[in-house]
């Protein structure tokens, strides 16, 4: 009863009887979209290949969050105008991508993506051998550009002169219904690229959107393609995933779907440990904060939270195998740095935060002397503190080393000396071993190790700015 009323409200089709090339077109007051929403961009964009003779629509992500109400991060443009014809048409303008070209469309700081209509799949297109499409640039219309888009709630047109909408496969329905449904046959749509069972998981879990059985159905079996994908492409969309708003639910997703593999090799023994649970938790928690407030948001603290507790894991190895506790720390973050650039080629500045987050834990333990005001001029500072304040939290080790920090973070000169002439000794429990064992000597030989590379790293790199790390 209420599709029935949907659809005569909308005046949709049923899917058994919908004309793919055919799409249903909504006015203003079917669709609901406000225009203050629009970017004056996207609008230019549009109306000047409108003014050209070419076509150019909203397209994708961006009608969706429109359709929801929700003012669009990214505005994505679908023309049929080739990319070299888009390119004539404004002042900064480029071409790339290999698989499929793109223009990017340049106003400040503001980019655009302008993508001409997709025609269907060439037999005749690349592929590896297990079915990827490795490079495909034919174009089309735009009925054919729909039906090569991935789910049917981003494959929807939106012309800002009319304000009509254009619908050709019930993204419409599924946006009302809130279900995620691929376009065309799910094991088909996998297999040309397997990313898109990584934005299945993106997408229901910040949308809150249900997964359609049959669009969620192949996922477990056909999982290890994503071994298959480029890792930088695989670490675009776990960035895009983290930093989407609803880190945490994402990835529970993922291992509710069997993505998770390869991608966070021992993900499920530290959520299933309740430290390493709460840890994870509370970084995630604040990154999702940070994003909903508009702040800034630092990849390398997010990936040094998410692998901290195999740090933990194999820098307790090292020094019960017995290494000192600095050189133990980096010999436990190359391997877990090693491991994980593989999988997800981690860039070398996303790295060195890391590295430099990890390598500050001890040297919190070093509350005497000069230690406390070097560490405060570390260009990481802050990111470090955030994160030794996460460590506090889930129990890893002694809130009063926190709460020391946070005092001599806020005091002024004389108040940090009255600091450190009461800390007598390091707190026990911060350097670093799993559970907080105290180990009083560990900071004093770092004191000999100040040269190691936890801190060379950072050394040419661009200064983090201020509460870049995660939390306030």
């Amino acid at each position: 009863m209420i599709k029935k009323l949907i659809r005569k409200i909308l005046g949709t089709k049923s899917k058994a009887a919908r004309d793919a090339n055919t799409p249903v077109v909504l006015g203003p007051e079917a669709h609901g979209i406000d225009p203050r929403l629009l970017s004056n961009n996207a609008i230019r964009v549009t109306s000047t290949l409108q003014e050209a003779g070419y076509e150019a629509f909203v397209v994708g992500g961006a009608v969706r969050d429109l359709l929801l109400g929700v003012k669009p991060k990214d505005f994505d443009i679908a023309t049929n105008a080739t990319p070299e014809q888009v390119k004539r048409l404004f002042r900064r303008a480029f071409i790339i991508g290999k698989r499929f070209q793109i223009v990017h469309v340049m106003f400040g700081n503001d980019l655009l993506e302008v993508t001409t209509f997709r025609g269907t799949t060439s037999a005749n297109a690349p592929k590896d051998e297990h079915g990827r499409v490795l490079r495909d640039n034919t174009f089309g219309s735009q009925a054919e550009d729909a039906e090569r888009r991935d789910f049917t709630i981003n494959a929807m047109y939106y012309n800002p002169a009319n304000q009509q909408v254009l619908d050709y496969h019930g993204g419409i329905e599924d946006i009302r219904a809130q279900t995620l449904r691929i376009i065309g046959k799910p094991e088909e749509r996998y297999r040309e690229d397997p990313v898109r069972m990584l934005r299945v998981v993106r997408f229901a879990a910040k949308l809150k959107f249900s997964i359609e059985p049959e669009t969620g159905a192949p996922i477990k079996v056909m999982a290890p393609l994503i071994n298959n994908v480029p890792a930088a492409r695989v670490f675009d969309e776990m960035l895009k995933l983290l930093m989407s708003g609803h880190a945490l639910a994402c990835l529970q997703q993922l291992r509710k779907e069997g993505l998770h593999h390869g991608l966070l090799p021992l993900l499920d023994v530290v959520l299933e440990q309740p430290m390493g649970f709460k840890f994870v938790t509370l970084a995630l928690d604040s990154t999702d904060a940070r994003i909903h407030a508009g702040k800034t948001v630092s990849p390398g603290f997010l990936f040094a939270s998410l692998l901290w507790h195999q740090v933990l894991e194999k820098w307790e190895a090292y020094r019960a195998a017995g290494e000192q506790t600095i050189p133990a720390l980096h010999l436990a973050a190359d391997d877990v740095l090693d491991s994980q650039t593989e999988k997800l080629a981690l860039q070398r500045k996303i790295g060195s935060d890391m590295r430099d987050i990890w390598a500050m834990q001890p040297r919190f333990e070093r509350r005497t002397g000069k230690a406390p005001h070097k560490l405060l001029e570390h260009q990481r500072f802050r990111a470090g503190y955030d994160f030794l304040l996460l460590r506090c939290a889930s129990g890893e080790i002694d809130a009063e080393i926190g709460e020391w920090w946070t005092a001599f973070y806020e005091s002024d000169e004389a108040s940090r000396e009255d600091l450190i002439s009461s800390a007598s000794q390091p707190s026990g429990g911060g350097s670093g071993g799993a559970g907080g064992a105290k180990r009083k000597r560990g900071p004093r030989r770092g004191g000999r190790n100040r040269g190691g590379r936890g801190e060379s790293g950072s050394d040419n790199a661009a200064p983090a700015p201020a509460h870049d790390g995660g939390g306030d």
